[in-house]
């Protein structure tokens, strides 16, 4: 029986030109090969499975053929790339920086550089997962990065390029490696099926491709996987059964139910989905993404950003012509909040129909309000003509009194229309001129709703409150503070100290600022703010006095403490107290040392 091997080993480039999607640094080994500008370290850094270590591998090989193509390409034939094929070359030796991260195995490993080769021009080492190197590893690699032997050349190569030393980096040449657009993983594919005589659809291998993400091998293990599991037919529905995806055809049903507000049936649809074994957050990831495809289709710039198989666009740009670009914005913020409280919620099926729900009877919610706001413009301006404006009456009808009685709060009128409100109350209804009714439109009160009523009464609540408030004076307010500061000393606070050094300020009659000296008293008064405002509302009655805290470091408001006294002054404090000190002093001639 044949020893299996799998496609990413089997079909691992041997030469540059068939490397995949990374034509820009190919181009540029070649160059440098062909010119002989080849640096001395080299830094390959990109995501998993783009061909670092394999790009790595073919610039060793090709740079120790010793025939090679005026292209810059290794010939294959020559013993340096047979030896290096069969994996027995002694100019290449490669290190896995994962599991060898070490200063001995970098001291090794430097050790070696030391011996020149025996065949070929070059000795090339591949460290690969160099980001995993230690810190104690990575300087004792720098010296001989930076300046090896003439026949040394270093190639690391990591995923993670942000871990890695500035002096590492400052020394290498850095190439980074791009992930594999879709379209070269499906060629690639492509040619692999033919070789192995697979019978693969060009839908598959496009669902393939967009699950690799970029990764050529993660792609090429998916596409052993599927035929091991078809038995060597690669079809769209074995595809999407052992991917675990959902097929497009459900989202197209699903708006559908949507647009048609048929919640019967994405209730159905949800739960045939539900028995196959899908999860809801993968369900709702996969109908936020159809929507944004759909939202993407809309403008033709954006349609290449999809990523859809082919043969599902005309159906998307179908379905985009018939959805609104708003209700398509509103439906992926409604998704995106689902997923995001779909991780807490303890039924997780119930948050996928709430879900489905919103999503049925937004359309409905988006036609309501929009026609709800286009009424509301179009009648703004004729209902105040017609609250307004004076109403004209044929026979002389009395003017109704009891308009003032029939509103919550009455306009303020003036004694002239009330003086003849009284002693004409049957005069006829006057025609006014243009003139006339504007100046009756703008003395007139509008039309009174709910918010202006509350409004009003607010306001006169608050002009009552400020009417019977004890006006704020600087006794009246020492007077309180001073009567906080005694309930203060009865609780023991600690506060109570921060509160008889602060200082008051009155900004105005509403308002007052407490001056401390530093920030400690100012997190003492803070602290007792919420009591100190309840206790002062109270004593001025006035529950809109508000108080700031301010720190100002001012030397009257410092507590005062005695700077201690130096070894002079000292002595001459104790000769003022006691002058035969002085005298002995003076008699023993003694030079004091101060």
């Amino acid at each position: 029986m044949e020893q299996f091997i799998v496609s990413a080993r089997k079909y691992r480039p041997q030469n540059f030109s068939t490397v995949v999607g990374q034509s820009h640094i190919t181009t540029t080994l070649k160059n440098a090969i062909k010119n002989q500008q080849l640096a001395h370290a080299f830094l390959f850094c990109g995501p998993r499975g783009v061909g670092k270590t394999t790009c790595a591998r073919i610039l060793a090989k090709t740079i120790n053929c010793e025939n090679p193509s005026a292209d810059g390409e290794a010939c294959n034939t020559c013993h340096s790339c047979v030896s290096f094929n069969d994996g027995v070359s002694l100019n290449i030796h490669e290190l896995d920086a994962a599991s060898n991260n070490s200063v001995d195995d970098i001291r090794a490993l430097v050790e070696q550089v030391r011996f020149a080769p025996q065949a070929g021009k070059y000795k090339v080492y591949i460290v690969d997962e160099v980001h995993m190197l230690s810190t104690s590893a990575f300087n004792a690699f720098l010296k001989t990065l930076e300046e090896p032997p003439s026949y040394a050349i270093f190639i690391l190569a990591t995923t993670e390029k942000h871990k890695i030393l500035p002096t590492i980096l400052s020394r290498c040449q850095i190439f980074d490696f791009k992930r594999i657009t879709p379209q070269d993983t499906v060629e690639h594919l492509e040619e692999i099926c033919e070789k192995e005589t697979i019978h693969a659809e060009a839908a598959a291998l496009q669902v393939i491709a967009q699950k690799s993400e970029g990764c050529m091998r993660d792609a090429l293990s998916i596409l052993d996987k599927i035929v091991s599991f078809t038995n060597g037919e690669l079809s769209y529905r074995n595809t999407l059964e052992h991917l675990n995806i959902l097929d497009a055809d459900y989202y197209f049903k699903w708006m559908d139910c949507m647009l048609a507000q048929d919640l019967t049936g994405a209730m159905l649809l949800y739960d045939d989905i539900n028995r196959k074994g899908f999860e809801g957050d993968l369900v709702l990831g996969g109908f936020s993404e159809f929507i944004r495809n759909l939202l993407l289709c809309k403008d033709e710039k954006l349609a290449g950003m999809m990523e859809v198989v082919e043969s599902f666009r005309p159906k998307y740009a179908q379905m985009s012509a018939r959805t609104n670009a708003g209700y398509l914005v509103s439906a992926l913020n409604i998704l995106n909040e689902a997923e995001i409280q779909y991780r807490t919620a303890r039924n997780k099926k119930l948050q996928v129909e709430l879900t489905l729900i919103k999503l049925c009877y937004l359309k409905q919610a988006i036609e309501l309000t929009s026609e709800s706001g286009a009424q509301r413009m179009a009648d703004a301006r004729p209902l105040n003509f017609r609250v307004l404006a004076p109403v004209r009456i044929k026979e002389p009808v009395a003017v109704p009194q009891p308009v003032i009685e029939t509103r919550p709060i009455a306009p303020v009128q003036t004694a002239a229309t009330t003086n003849q409100s009284v002693t004409n109350p049957r005069q006829p209804a006057a025609k006014l001129t243009v003139d006339e009714k504007l100046m009756t439109a703008k003395t007139q009160p509008s039309k009174l709703n709910l918010k202006n009523i509350r409004q009003q009464v607010n306001t006169s609540e608050k002009e009552k409150e400020v009417a019977t408030a004890i006006p704020l004076s600087s006794d009246a307010l020492q007077q309180a503070w001073k009567q906080f500061i005694g309930k203060l000393a009865e609780n023991k606070n600690p506060a109570q100290q921060s509160f008889e050094m602060a200082e008051l300020r009155i900004v105005d009659q509403q308002s007052f600022a407490i001056v401390s000296t530093n920030n400690l008293q100012q997190k003492f008064i803070d602290a007792e703010r919420i009591p100190l405002g309840e206790f002062l509302q109270a004593s001025f009655k006035n529950r809109y006095l508000s108080f700031q805290t301010l720190v100002e470091q001012r030397d009257d408001l410092q507590p005062k403490t005695a700077a201690p006294l130096n070894a002079r002054e000292r002595f001459q404090l104790l000769a003022e107290q006691y002058p035969l000190v002085k005298d002995l002093k003076d008699k023993l001639r003694l030079e004091l040392d101060y």
